[in-house]
This record gives C-alpha cells, sequence and structure tokens, in this order.
C-alpha cells in the first residue's frame, strides 16, 4: 500500500478540503465495507486502504508530512503493521483498527453482524494502561406499543457482540502464558522513525504502546480477549416513555479488548403510531363520532382510554368538534409529575338514510321549529343581503 498514492485511493484531488475528503472516504468505505462484499478479501483489502489513507489524510501534520515525502515519510508504516487482534495498526497514531474509522463515523453493525437493531457505536472508552481497550458502546433500536408505552413492559432482546473469551478470560494469553517485554520497543511503548530530515515517534504497532505483549495468544480468540456471540437481556421500560427515549444498561456493551473494561447498552425507543389516539406530549387525543339525537339531546357515552372505558356527559346541544377532557387518563410522566389528560373531540353524525316513519316524525320537528317554512340556507341568504 505504501506505493499507492493517497489522494488516489480517496478519488480526491490534492487540493481537497477536510469536509471534500470524509465525504468521499464515506463513498469509498460503503463500497468496499465487508458487510456489503461477503468473502470478498480484494474489497477487504481495499477498505483497509482508503482508512488508512484517510487516517492519514485527515490529520493536518499527517497529510503535510505525507505531501513533502510521500508514503516514505511513514517509512513503510503504510502497510499496515499488524496490531493486537490481527487488525492493521496506523501510521504515526498508533493501533488503529480500520474498521474502527466506519463505526465511528456511520454506526455499523455490532458483534459480527448483530440482530435486531443493535449497532455499535463508540462514545467514549479507548486504550488502558497494560495494552486493553475499553469495549464499545452499543445501541438497539427498540419498537413499542403505545399501550407497552402508557403501561411500561419488560422485554427480552436478543443480539451479538463481542463478549470475553471464556479460555482466556479475557485477557487474550493462552492460559498458563504470561506478558513479556515487547521486542519492537524494548517496553517503551514508543519507537521512533526517521524520514529524510523528519523524525517521527508513533506508538509501537506490536504492543500498541503496552510495552508489552502476550508471550502466547489465546487460541480460542487469537489474543483479542473476545469472540462473537448471540446474547438476550431483560430490558425494563418504565410508563411514559416516548419516541426517542434512551435507556442504557451499564457493562452490557461490547466487552474490551484484552482485559479492558466493557461498553454499556442504549436502548432507542421508538413508539408504534396507534390507530385511534394520537399523542401530543403527555396528552392523547382522540375523535369519536355521536349520534345526532345524543348530540341534541345530550347524555352519558362511553369512551375508550388506554386504561379501559371512561364515561363523558355529552351536554345537550353540543356542536360537532367539540372537545372534552378526562382529567388524567393521558400519559404518565417520566420525572413523576401529574399524568396527562385525554381529549376528545366529538363529530356529530348525520343518518344518510331514514325510514320512513323516522321521516315523518323528522319533518314534523322541523315543521314545530319552524324550519320547513323557511329553510335555514334561504334564511342565511337573506340576512346576508345587507353586507352586499
Amino acid at each position: 500500500m505504501a506505493k499507492e498514492d493517497y489522494y488516489e485511493l480517496l478519488g480526491v484531488e490534492k487540493t481537497a478540503s477536510a469536509e471534500e475528503m470524509k465525504k468521499a472516504y464515506r463513498k469509498k468505505a460503503v463500497q468496499y465495507h465487508p458487510d456489503k462484499n461477503p468473502g470478498n478479501k480484494e474489497a477487504e483489502e481495499m477498505f483497509k486502504k482508503v482508512s488508512h489513507a484517510y487516517e492519514v489524510l485527515s490529520d493536518a501534520d499527517k497529510r503535510a508530512a505525507y505531501d513533502r515525502y510521500g508514503p516514505a515519510a511513514f517509512d513503510g508504516s503504510g502497510g499496515a503493521p499488524r496490531g493486537p487482534g490481527g487488525m492493521g495498526g496506523g501510521g504515526g497514531g498508533g493501533f488503529h483498527d480500520p474498521f474502527d474509522i466506519f463505526r465511528e463515523v456511520f454506526g455499523q453493525q455490532g458483534g459480527g453482524g448483530g440482530g435486531g437493531g443493535i449497532f455499535a457505536e463508540r462514545f467514549g472508552g479507548g486504550q488502558r494502561d497494560g495494552g486493553g481497550r475499553d469495549g464499545a458502546d452499543l445501541r438497539y433500536d427498540l419498537e413499542i406499543t403505545l399501550e407497552e408505552a402508557a403501561r411500561g413492559v419488560e422485554k427480552e432482546i436478543s443480539f451479538r457482540k463481542n463478549m470475553a473469551c471464556e479460555r482466556c478470560d479475557g485477557s487474550g494469553a493462552e492460559p498458563g502464558s504470561r506478558r513479556v517485554t515487547c521486542p519492537t520497543c524494548r517496553g517503551a511503548g514508543q519507537i521512533r522513525r526517521s524520514g529524510g530530515i523528519i523524525t517521527f515517534t508513533q506508538t509501537c504497532p506490536t504492543c500498541a504502546g503496552a510495552g508489552t505483549k502476550v508471550d502466547k495468544p489465546c487460541t480460542n480468540c487469537r489474543g483479542e480477549g473476545r469472540v462473537a456471540k448471540s446474547t438476550k437481556l431483560n430490558v425494563r421500560i418504565p410508563p411514559g416513555v416516548d419516541t426517542g427515549s434512551r435507556l442504557r444498561s451499564s457493562g452490557n456493551g461490547e466487552a474490551g479488548m484484552a482485559g479492558g473494561a466493557a461498553g454499556d447498552l442504549y436502548i432507542v425507543l421508538s413508539v408504534k403510531e396507534h390507530e385511534l389516539f394520537e399523542r401530543q406530549g403527555e396528552d392523547l387525543f382522540c375523535e369519536i363520532p355521536i349520534k345526532f339525537t345524543l348530540a341534541t339531546l345530550g347524555g352519558p357515552i362511553e369512551v375508550p382510554t388506554l386504561f379501559g372505558k371512561a364515561s363523558l356527559k355529552i351536554p345537550a346541544g353540543t356542536q360537532s368538534s367539540t372537545t372534552f377532557r378526562l382529567r388524567g387518563k393521558g400519559m404518565p410522566s417520566l420525572r413523576g409529575g401529574a399524568q396527562g389528560d385525554q381529549l376528545v373531540r366529538v363529530q356529530v353524525e348525520v343518518p344518510q338514510s331514514l325510514t320512513s316513519e323516522q321521516r315523518r316524525i323528522l319533518e314534523e320537528f322541523a315543521k314545530v321549529s319552524g324550519d320547513a317554512a323557511e329553510p335555514t340556507s334561504k334564511s342565511f341568504f337573506e340576512k346576508a343581503k345587507k353586507f352586499f
């Protein structure tokens, strides 16, 4: 890779801005990512190359050195020296898994393919003394119903993630082996490389800055200290959550490498749209039809709520689109405040067909009311003449 032009790998000009390079890298990363090219070794190698090229050119100091001396500025480090877990290391910046760049920019599916909405996202963590790396935080997207959001619910979720290797207990070392002084940096954790008149100090690619290395890597995890496995977890969702609510489960993210701390799991919720209720903050809104006789004469009616049926008194003479409030029948408050209300808007239904008896009674009503002698439409336009 040292002989290839980093700008050509990304498909940008040498005058490209940082934002242009970032966009170009995203396009190339998506094109060559192993998840989109399963089993394609050439695509995987290109993914590593463009990732390394972006790592160099996205750093102002590294880019300046590369522009002046080319790949020789890194004295061959562009060949991605092997680091912990068998991934390539970045030149001048210590061990860097090229797949981590993709995770940081996009949030890639974790645990070797993931499932049920699990994504690896790096919210923190990093290198620890002794060579360990903290595990990535994970995100799980979970959809629930409005009823579940109102009452609270316990859900079992399943997903794949990197878990501590049982054979080596997460240390990365074969049982019975030990850590020894790194032969590359002789325990310093850094090495010095010379490129022309410039001398670079970089993290040792063999021990990733720890100064020590495993004498004999674990045969099960190949020294990484973790393996991808499926796992299940019971999650308690409290009443009152809404779309975008995020729950944190400490220590249930990815296991760290070589003894590093485990990350956290973040469950991000989305609430399905309901066929009857519309949520407005902690209040619920619904619309129900009522008979025109009920609207005229008034009387009680049962209306649905998320917590069962409730009685609503309709006053005589209620007009269509009138809204009533049912106190405390809305969504619970996550902060422990008063429960929201349910707003009920009524729509008066006009019968589309009448029996002969119904028509006779209504016609008599119209005569008594004076409607038959002077239709409402005619009366309205007579009154409206004075405005023209």
